[in-house]
């Protein structure tokens, strides 16, 4: 299935992108808590992270906190990691196993794997608990080709299968359903950066000439983005012709023998797919990976993510899986810097804002994606307490309109 060619832009499309005060007015990232991070689909695993009755994940995200567990009838759910007596969390791990039951770590209230309650600790000091009613809350669940999302509260996204649907044909090739974990576990780190700084940087391949050797020659000039839509976004990259300069690269190039199933494009390609408002799906012949970021506190974001391996897997795939996952490191480590200085030219008094190149219309188009939610970011900064008022109002204003 041949991949689709690079968008044709119009001529007068806008250029500018958000405004400096977006990325630090505090009120600002709290309504994006809100909007965006407990109202649409979070990216927890796999269902192969959790095969067996009593497996668990757990996710932390803007205050809040998701349990994914597998109950005895081999169903997943996901409950708030929130124990009914007084909030502790139920299970303290990011990964593992409850066995029959989950037992509360503060003053031992049992729930069963299907979240009811199962009996609190010293019952008789408590009036009777129905177990349906004091038993773990429960989160919408969502789980598309095998990964499991979920969302906190109510919002704008559809289920993950129609705002992937355009892909479906594409993504059909690849044995997303089958993967397995890689080994390595979930991986988290804090960078002291507006989380939006990371996407910005993120959401285009215009500096990887410049910033990325190891993608550069890996990809030359075949990568390209695409906009997105529906809150969905594309990029892909084929391999370049020709000898590699980086012994990484052109060991991986070299060792990679595509598995079944992927036509000869998609054999020798990478494809990222991103997921609005704050992930990507690594989508390259030897594993599939996933990263998204969240925002912690004011200047603060958590980083998080997993590899995953092909169900059939055999020592030649895992060493080209070790390689891209070495280029992909070294890709991250150069982004480090970047992020950095686009954080820190918010600050500036110099700073006049962006204009974008044809070559970053994925940023553009991002930026057009947030903007829809908060109308607010095209107008100079709100005075001090007025941000969500004011957002309030432009959205009434274009409700009206419509």
């Amino acid at each position: 299935m041949p991949a689709s060619a690079p968008q044709a832009l119009p001529n007068d499309h806008d250029r500018k992108g958000l405004p400096a005060w977006a990325y630090f007015n505090e009120e600002m990232l709290e309504m994006e808590k809100d909007l965006l991070f407990r109202s649409h689909w979070q990216l927890v695993c796999h269902v192969n992270d959790v095969p067996e009755t009593g497996d668990f994940v757990t996710l932390d995200c803007v205050g809040e906190r998701a349990l994914v567990i597998r109950g005895q009838d081999g169903k997943l759910r996901g409950f708030h990691n929130l124990c009914r007596h007084r909030g502790s969390r139920v299970v303290a791990a990011e990964q593992g196993n409850c066995r029959n039951s989950i037992i509360c770590p503060f003053h031992g209230w049992v729930y069963n794997l299907d979240g009811t309650l199962r009996g609190a600790a010293q019952p008789d000091k408590l009036p009777p608990l129905d177990p349906v009613a004091f038993g773990l809350k429960p989160i919408d669940t969502d789980i598309w080709r095998g990964l499991v999302f979920v969302r906190f509260c109510p919002g704008p996204q559809p289920a993950m299968s129609e705002v992937l649907k355009r892909f479906d044909a594409e993504l059909a090739q690849y044995d997303l359903d089958g993967l397995l974990p890689g080994g390595e576990g979930f991986y988290s780190e804090q960078a002291a950066v507006n989380w939006k700084c990371v996407r910005d940087v993120d959401n285009e391949g215009y500096h990887v000439p410049m910033a990325h050797p190891g993608l550069d020659d890996l990809f030359g000039s075949n990568y390209y983005d695409e906009v997105f839509q529906g809150g969905a976004s594309r990029s892909f990259s084929k391999f370049r012709e020709g000898r590699n300069r980086l012994w990484s690269v052109r060991a991986y190039t070299s060792i990679l023998n595509p598995p079944e199933g992927l036509d000869d494009e998609h054999g020798r390609a990478w494809l990222y797919i991103g997921l609005f408002p704050n992930c990507v799906l690594g989508i390259y012949p030897d594993c599939v990976k996933f990263y998204q970021e969240f925002p912690v506190a004011y200047g603060q974001t958590m980083q998080r993510g997993t590899t995953y391996r092909l169900a059939n897997e055999d020592r030649r795939m895992r060493a080209a899986r070790y390689l891209s996952s070495r280029i992909d490191a070294l890709t991250s480590e150069e982004d480090e810097q970047l992020v950095r200085w686009v954080w820190e030219s918010a600050f500036s008094s110099g700073y006049d804002g962006m204009i974008l190149s044809d070559l970053e219309n994925c940023v553009r188009s991002y930026h057009d994606e947030l903007r829809g939610h908060f109308p607010v970011l095209d107008e100079e900064e709100p005075p001090k307490g007025q941000v969500a008022a004011r957002n309030a109002e432009l959205l009434r204003q274009r409700a009206a309109a419509e």
